[in-house]
């Protein structure tokens, strides 16, 4: 275990991520958060399993990204300052990455999937991956994969006992 796992916690993964798609290229990103949504964080975890990244075009021809559909619910003591659960939430990435996912998005057809969320010295970070996705054959190959994997698994553990 490396000294950059040991100073993560994990807060929420996104289970669906590595059955649907095929992961391209991972990248880190920072998240922009108000007040009462890290409060929320501390508290419960946010759903990460419906949203996406999308890459907006701002004024002046720079570019953000923004991460869509992700639930942090309310916190229990915000009252009237309390955030909107699905509010679009910007991505704190370089201008380098941003266009690289920008550039997969338009011209290579990849889509961009939050797969994890965690802490790193107390702020929150987001696992984006570019990602494509798997035709239904391509899932049937992976779970035979799988149930062969665990077959040689539980052979090897029959062995040893």
């Amino acid at each position: 275990m490396t000294d950059k796992d040991a100073a993560q916690k994990l807060i929420a993964s996104n289970p669906s991520a590595r059955a649907d798609y095929h992961w391209v290229e991972v990248v880190e990103a920072g998240l922009m958060l108000s007040g009462t949504e890290i409060k929320s964080i501390r508290q419960s975890a946010p759903g990460l399993k419906e949203c996406y990244v999308e890459v907006k075009d701002r004024k002046g021809g720079a570019r953000e990204a923004w991460i869509l559909n992700l639930h942090i619910g309310p916190y229990s003591h915000g009252n009237i300052w309390n955030h909107e659960p699905r509010r679009p939430r910007k991505l704190l990435l370089h201008r380098r990455q941003i266009d690289r996912l920008h550039g997969a998005l338009t011209r290579e057809g990849l889509t961009v999937i939050p797969t994890k969320m965690y802490f790193v010295k107390g702020r929150v970070k987001v696992e984006v991956a570019l990602g494509q996705g798997k035709k239904k054959h391509d899932k049937r190959q992976d779970l035979k994969k799988k149930s062969q994997q665990r077959e040689v698994d539980r052979a090897v553990r029959r062995n040893r006992k």
